[in-house]
């Protein structure tokens, strides 16, 4: 076994400070002949801290706090890297989480033998998105090594990446698009690998599958929207996508055939007047459930993925087992019930992953995928890239750039 010890002087110096002092004393006491004592004091950690942004409680905008004495991360486990984080984004998840959403399964996760007291995740750094560079590789990493640029979507279990430092796991990393820069790597992850998941380890579809499919995409201008179109063009397939008017020459620009503005009258007979559909991608959810699976081919293999479910809710409202319980049974029930209408009903989630961020990344250095960022923030201005994610309507990604 090899240990990585190359390290960037920056990051050489913080590692090395956070050994705590030690200083041994030894008093004699010639006149009176005691025997030698030996006294050992220990002095406090010093600059083992480094700026993020954390909540300290659950709440709206005003619980971000900024500051300087977070501490640093470590290496728990060999499998694990430390990253220098260049840029990362907000994603409507992280402003679900400032408010609480999903805390009981995410701590659940966190300690799942309930060893800790209750509120233990505070302080709690959010962002899921990063971009930067390794500084520190556990022993049994062997794919990276410090100076690597490296990008990455955090699993929301741990902690974020508005910080100076994070460590995540090395299967969750992947090096970085060689064609884009850190700001721009930033804007991706996270909405990648939850279009990812849904399009392809869900609903089946890849580029020897795809060409020539009706596809559906409900919530098209966001940045999951925006990237599900880009692969689904890049896979040959026939695009629709629905958004408001405004947002109509980003998603035309991005290759949708047919743009439906969902302003302009009811989507729901706008779409009835086109051809079937194979696959329906919903980023909206709610009362487009009750009529979108109509728009497909029935008895043909066809699927609607959504990526709103109540799984989350389920247990932050009912407890774990008995949220688990009612999520098992609805989507159960719904999964049935349109079987034997001749289409399938799926939920995909967010999933960490290196390994699909090696494939996004050849499609991206392809020129098949380009960021889509709407706005970008100082470090400095987090709770303002907050405010703007939560005023929805979003056109693309906000990102932070943390250097």
């Amino acid at each position: 076994m090899q240990f990585n010890h190359v390290f960037t002087m920056e990051f050489l110096n913080c590692v090395l400070r956070r050994k705590a002092c030690t200083t041994v004393c030894f008093w004699r006491n010639q006149a009176i002949q005691k025997p030698s004592v030996r006294r050992i004091s220990t002095t406090s950690p010093r600059n083992t801290v480094m700026p993020a942004w954390v909540i300290d409680k659950y709440g709206k905008n005003e619980v971000l706090r900024f500051t300087r004495d977070m501490m640093l991360p470590i290496i728990h486990y060999p499998n694990e890297v430390i990253i220098k984080v260049h840029a990362a984004s907000v994603n409507p998840i992280d402003v679900n989480m400032r408010s609480g959403y999903g805390a009981t399964a995410l701590n659940m996760k966190r300690d799942p033998l309930h060893i800790k007291t209750r509120g233990d995740e505070f302080p709690l750094t959010l962002g899921r998105d990063v971009s930067g560079v390794v500084m520190e590789c556990g022993l049994d990493v062997t794919y990276f090594k410090p100076g690597d640029e490296v990008w990455a979507a955090v699993p929301p279990w741990k902690q974020g990446t508005l910080s100076e430092f994070v460590v995540v796991s090395g299967n969750e990393v992947s090096h970085k698009p060689r064609s884009l820069t850190h700001t721009q790597a930033a804007s991706l992850p996270y909405v990648a690998l939850t279009a990812w998941s849904a399009i392809n380890k869900v609903g089946g579809l890849n580029d020897k599958n795809c060409a020539g499919k009706r596809v559906l995409i409900l919530g098209a201008s966001g940045g999951v929207g925006t990237f599900a179109i880009q692969v689904m063009k890049a896979w040959d397939a026939h695009v629709t996508a629905v958004c408001s008017q405004d947002a109509s020459e980003l998603v035309k620009k991005l290759g949708a055939d047919d743009v439906i503005d969902y302003k302009s009258g009811n989507v729901e007979e706008q779409l009835k007047s086109l051809k079937p559909f194979d696959f329906i991608l919903d980023n909206v959810g709610g009362a487009t459930e009750t009529w979108a699976l109509n728009l497909l081919k029935k008895w043909s293999g066809a699927t609607y993925v959504t990526l709103v479910t109540p799984f989350l809710l389920n247990m932050d409202r009912l407890g774990i087992a008995d949220g688990m319980l009612q999520t098992g049974v609805t989507v159960g029930s719904k999964t049935l019930k349109h079987f034997w209408q001749g289409v399938h009903y799926r939920w995909a989630f967010f999933m960490a992953s290196g390994a699909y961020l090696d494939d996004i990344a050849q499609l991206v250095d392809k020129g098949k995928i380009q960021p889509v960022i709407e706005k970008t923030f100082p470090f400095s201005k987090v709770p303002e890239a907050f405010l703007k994610v939560e005023g929805g309507h979003a056109r693309g990604k906000t990102v932070i750039n943390v250097i």
